[in-house]
């Protein structure tokens, strides 16, 4: 009997040590696998979000210099570009914020703005196939601080222009978007409805950007389309440009407002990037002012800018 349970004993720890060995390797290979997750949990990215601060400044300083100019020049322009975008199935969301400021200081011109803007875009999409969305767009316009024209004639003042919210433009138009690829949209719609809003009592009295004298509001009625194309020419060179046009169905509509913006940005090294902008705007509401400070008639606008300084990516 004694020899019995000896050997039932015998075997049991056999037993019991062969089941250890197994679980404590079975635990060994589960350790040693990778974990892999599964393409079905998988959560896509549907926001997007991002944007670039450049800053640009030029200085100069003459003395007794022969070939002449001003004794003191000092310039600094600042711009941001901030962007959300959103995307899920068959909608899509794009966002955008552009604002830009700048000023020029010369001994004998004394301090002067050379950029300003402030410009809102939204747009949505809904994909309906063949790179064509449903689309709604909304997009607001307007300036941070007051401009002047300076007539060339001795002895007339600067003539007020613009200011904060004059002149503001909010667009909003339903339509159809065309995107044959990430680098080209073409956004028409020929219901639009566009404000024009002159918050300043002395331009609304003289009836500036089209509002009827004393009043701070036009509304239109018209034709909108809106062309975007930007391009990574090569990984240290992109150009982007937006073409804005507006046609006003219940007065003069051969004469189509135009807001064209063309950016050259090349970055130089590490941070450093030198930018090239090209911009025209066209509106027939928008007068000019003469040599002799008088208003004169409608023209395009033309704004060229060049400038090498400091970018961030955020």
């Amino acid at each position: 009997m004694k020899k019995v349970l000896i050997v039932m004993l015998s075997v049991l720890s056999m037993y019991s040590v062969v089941a250890q060995d197994k679980s404590v390797q079975e635990l060994r290979n589960e350790a040693s696998q990778t974990i892999k997750k599964d393409p079905n949990d998988t959560i896509p990215k549907i926001w997007k979000v991002g944007g670039t601060l450049r800053f640009t400044m030029t200085q100069g300083y003459q003395n007794n210099w022969a070939a002449g100019g001003d004794k003191n020049t000092l310039g600094l322009t600042s711009f941001f570009s901030g962007y959300a975008f959103y995307k899920k199935g068959k909608h899509s969301w794009d966002n955008t914020i552009d604002l830009a400021f700048g000023f020029l200081s010369t001994t004998s011109l004394g301090s002067r703005k050379s950029d300003d803007r402030i410009d809102l875009l939204s747009k949505y999409g809904y994909d309906i196939g063949k790179n064509w969305y449903i689309s709604g767009l909304v997009n607001f316009r307007t300036q941070f601080a007051p401009g002047y024209a300076y007539p060339s004639t001795q002895g007339v003042p600067p003539v007020l222009t613009s200011d904060f919210l004059a002149p503001a433009y909010l667009v909003v138009a339903p339509g159809m978007n065309w995107m044959p690829n990430k680098d080209f949209s073409f956004f028409i719609s020929p219901a639009t409805l566009r404000w024009t809003f002159v918050k300043n009592d002395t331009l609304s009295a003289q009836g500036a950007y089209g509002v009827d004298t004393g009043k701070t509001v036009l509304l239109q009625f018209g034709a909108y389309s809106s062309i975007t194309y930007s391009h990574k020419i090569n990984p240290n060179v992109v150009f982007s440009s937006r073409l804005d046009l507006f046609s006003n169905y219940e007065h003069d509509p051969q004469d189509v407002d135009v807001n064209w913006i063309n950016v050259l940005a090349v970055k130089v090294t590490g941070i450093i990037t030198m930018t090239a902008s090209f911009n025209l705007i066209y509106d027939n509401d928008i007068k000019t002012v003469k040599p002799d400070g008088s208003p004169g008639g409608a023209a395009a606008q033309i704004q060229e800018l060049l400038g090498i300084g400091v970018q961030l990516k955020l």
